[in-house]
């Protein structure tokens, strides 16, 4: 995913070539998946963030430093949810750019079923759908 031609790649061009490999998820179609328990929802957003917009009911919190170690499912320090290679993983940042990336990084781990939600955070709480305060929220 590096240079092209020699030349360094921007954000837009790596974004783009990112999320070329995989097929990203709309709010409503993550929120079904969670429901029926074929998708685990990741909010990576950082904690100020959860605090100020509050939380997606469900939804495994790992900031973006601790991702990869947490979800690696043959790894030391990994979440009990990550049970599997197979598992599907939507990503989730504030407004869906940093989630790309995050995903990507899942993938080279070998979750070759990780995508991240289009628009983030920001695009599940437009769509209506459920958000709980985040007041007090743990990690």
């Amino acid at each position: 995913m590096g240079a092209v031609d020699g030349r360094p790649v921007g954000i837009d061009e790596l974004l783009e070539r990112v999320r070329a490999g995989y097929t990203r998820v709309e709010p409503r179609e993550a929120y079904e998946a969670a429901q029926r328990s074929e998708a685990l929802l990741v909010d990576i957003r950082y904690a100020a963030l959860r605090e100020r917009d509050g939380l997606i009911p469900g939804a495994l919190v790992i900031e973006r430093n601790e991702l990869e170690w947490r979800l690696d499912p043959q790894g030391s320090h990994r979440a009990p949810e990550a049970t599997s290679h197979e598992l599907r993983v939507v990503v989730i940042c504030n407004e869906g750019y940093a989630s790309s990336l995050a995903a990507e990084s899942l993938r080279r781990l070998g979750l070759r079923r990780a995508t991240d939600l289009v628009g983030g955070f920001q695009a599940w709480r437009a769509e209506g759908l459920p958000v709980a305060s985040g007041a007090g929220a743990a990690e």
